[in-house]
């Protein structure tokens, strides 16, 4: 069994891969538990992403006894990144990316990852990620609207959201949450006019959020970072080639 450890800028995320299929994940594990956690699970090897965590005490301790690869601009990748400045790519992006070829080897991608920042990455039917856009996500939009002006009160997200806001509240929601909606399908609208056999996939921590909200024909992966750091792992793995 492989396990991958996601670092990201909200939660951490698991996930133990039997082969390509997921048989466990968890969300929002603390750190402290990861430790107990691998040592349950006993895997054979371990890929640690980190989108800014210091992660180099946590690997130090379990490569003791486990193989460890941390996900960085020069780990070998099964796809060519076109990007300009590799260096500063997230792993987290470069691994969504990955997991859409791994599931639509022959065919144009668009991953779109709805967490703190929403991302959408491009990788052609050839295997090529060329890179993409990063804009707010729905939270950092809430937060900042709260943060940056003197009297607009923090919102909690709902999923009933009215084209008009008659309240203040009201009309933070549709800002934040139509205004989300029109870009996104308005992005998704642009690849679709510039590449054809376009296949649209949404992950991230609020791609259910948006599962009914999106008009154009997309699929919900929640799970596709976890799916490309595992096939990332893979790729890395000496006992693959044997």
């Amino acid at each position: 069994m492989n396990l991958v450890v996601d670092m990201g800028n909200t939660r951490i995320k698991t996930g133990v891969f039997q082969g390509a299929k997921l048989i466990q994940e968890r969300k929002d594990q603390a750190e402290a538990d990861l430790f107990q956690f691998i040592k349950e699970v006993s895997p054979s090897a371990v890929l640690v992403s980190s989108v800014g965590v210091d992660v180099t005490a946590f690997v130090e301790q379990i490569r003791k006894n486990i193989p460890v690869v941390v996900l960085g601009p020069t780990t070998p990748i099964p796809i060519k990144n076109k990007y300009k400045t590799p260096e500063t790519l997230g792993v987290d992006r470069i691994a969504g990316a990955v997991g859409a070829k791994f599931l639509f080897p022959n065919k144009n991608c668009l991953v779109i990852d709805t967490g703190t920042c929403i991302t959408y990455e491009f990788i052609d039917d050839e295997g090529q990620y060329w890179g993409g856009g990063i804009s707010p996500g729905l939270r950092m939009k809430v937060e900042a609207l709260h943060n940056f002006t003197a009297k607009l009160p923090f919102i909690e997200l709902e999923n009933d959201v009215p084209l008009i806001g008659r309240s203040t509240e009201e009309s933070m929601l549709s800002g934040v949450v139509n205004g989300t909606l029109a870009e996104i399908e308005e992005i998704i609208r642009m690849y679709k006019r510039k590449f054809a056999n376009l296949q649209i996939v949404v992950c991230g921590g609020d791609s259910n959020f948006f599962k009914n909200k999106i008009k154009t024909d997309i699929l919900i992966v929640p799970d596709l970072v976890l799916m490309g750091l595992n096939r990332i792992l893979q790729h890395n793995d000496p006992k693959k080639n044997q």
